[in-house]
């Protein structure tokens, strides 16, 4: 079912704080940058930054899928609680996310765009 990892969000409290800082870290720019969403293409995967109020307080990490309406319904049914319906973030991505077992958010996404290397 999951097909590898696309993108990890972190949550932001100050969002043009933690750019700078992984612009810097990283060696260049964000392809991505408006208010809600801040993202970084690192060797073809997605590292961004999303404000802690729209994000919440943990992390997300979106691991790849082919269809996320079954991943969904099949984590549900292996055990994992509702988090975040399956929603269109743009361009065709959809994704959505659940509470594993443990309480971690885990999330998938449905990428037409996202080829590997």
């Amino acid at each position: 079912m999951l097909l590898g990892l696309r993108t990890v969000v972190y949550p932001a409290t100050d969002l043009a704080a933690a750019t700078a800082w992984y612009a810097q870290v990283l060696g260049f720019e964000p392809y991505f940058a408006e208010p809600y969403y801040v993202g970084f293409d690192v060797g073809g995967y997605e590292l961004a930054l999303q404000p802690v109020e729209l994000l919440g307080e943990l992390p997300v990490t979106y691991w790849g899928v082919e269809d996320a309406d079954a991943a969904l319904a099949l984590l549900l049914e292996r055990g994992a609680e509702p988090h975040a319906a399956v929603r269109e973030v743009g361009g065709g991505i959809r994704v959505a996310t659940v509470l594993d077992p443990q309480g971690s958010v885990l999330g998938v996404m449905e990428n037409p765009h996202f080829s590997v290397g």
